[in-house]
């Protein structure tokens, strides 16, 4: 990995704000990584992921007492403190460091505001190529709700398509036992996708899971147990309901048929050619 990801992540903040100016470097060699010690680092308050999974840190820190830190971390200058620097990306690897026994790591300095910063948290931490489409679909669901995006801006803002945006973030609409599934790495994306629209997801979900199914083979059972849904049954009509019908075919000389709902009804009356029409038109029009 470079650092390349740099101007993206400036090209993704303009597209998001819908200012040019979004990743303004603090000085003009800031597009230019720096090294900074370890010690005048700490976490940003924008971090979008939680709690830092311990889990792979070990073998990150393993990989950069190798090979060092490749990708510079993204950090502002914290506000009212000179010479102190809050992480907007690369929290992980400032804490990998440490454990490696680095002393400084290369760092990407840009001046940001608290909302320039949120979203730059956002938007690298969405490009991010371990994260789960769970955490993505969230990640897309903050940028939405707090900056007021399109989903067409949106995928501009991290890179993607309208439709990877959309599709992702139908993945939210799933039962909280899938979505457990899903961020447990039980059952991938494209099963989750499949499950979507399946009348019992969670009941196929732990199908898939027992039976090993790969994604095809459960859109075929997603849609096996859709054409096996039953249909609904139509609501028998009272004595009184059907007696009225009978009085109406009787003066109009046409089948009726009258549904009840809970908001109101429904009254059909059936022809079989044009001449019923134009008798029953005749009939209910003002003499």
């Amino acid at each position: 990995m470079s650092g390349r990801k740099s101007p993206r992540l400036g090209m993704g903040l303009s597209a998001l704000l819908g200012d040019q100016n979004a990743a303004t470097p603090a000085s003009p060699g800031a597009s230019i990584p720096r090294t900074l010690p370890l010690e005048v680092l700490e976490p940003g308050p924008f971090q979008p992921r939680g709690p830092i999974d311990q889990s792979g840190i070990a073998e990150l820190a393993a990989s950069i007492r190798e090979h060092g830190v490749l990708q510079p971390l993204l950090v502002r200058p914290k506000p009212g403190q000179a010479g102190t620097y809050q992480i907007i990306g690369g929290e992980r690897r400032w804490r990998a460091a440490q454990l490696a026994q680095r002393h400084e790591v290369p760092v990407y300095v840009h001046e940001l505001d608290d909302r320039s910063a949120m979203a730059a948290a956002l938007v690298e931490n969405l490009q991010r190529e371990d994260l789960n489409a769970l955490e993505e679909a969230k990640g897309y669901k903050r940028l939405l709700e707090e900056f007021g995006l399109t989903q067409d801006a949106l995928g501009q803002a991290v890179g993607k398509s309208r439709s990877h945006v959309a599709n992702t973030l139908r993945l939210l609409s799933l039962p909280a036992k899938v979505r457990e599934m899903l961020d447990r790495g039980s059952i991938s994306a494209g099963h989750a996708r499949a499950l979507l629209t399946a009348p019992d997801p969670v009941r196929l979900a732990e199908m898939v899971v027992t039976r090993g199914l790969n994604v095809r083979q459960t859109e075929a059972l997603a849609a096996a147990a859709e054409r096996a849904k039953p249909s609904p049954r139509p609501v028998s009509a009272d004595a009184d309901t059907k007696a009225l019908e009978r009085d109406l075919m009787t003066r109009l000389g046409l089948k009726v048929a009258i549904q009840h709902g809970k908001r109101g009804g429904r009254l059909t009356i059936s022809y079989r050619d044009l001449d019923q029409l134009d008798g029953l038109i005749r009939l209910l029009s003002p003499q």
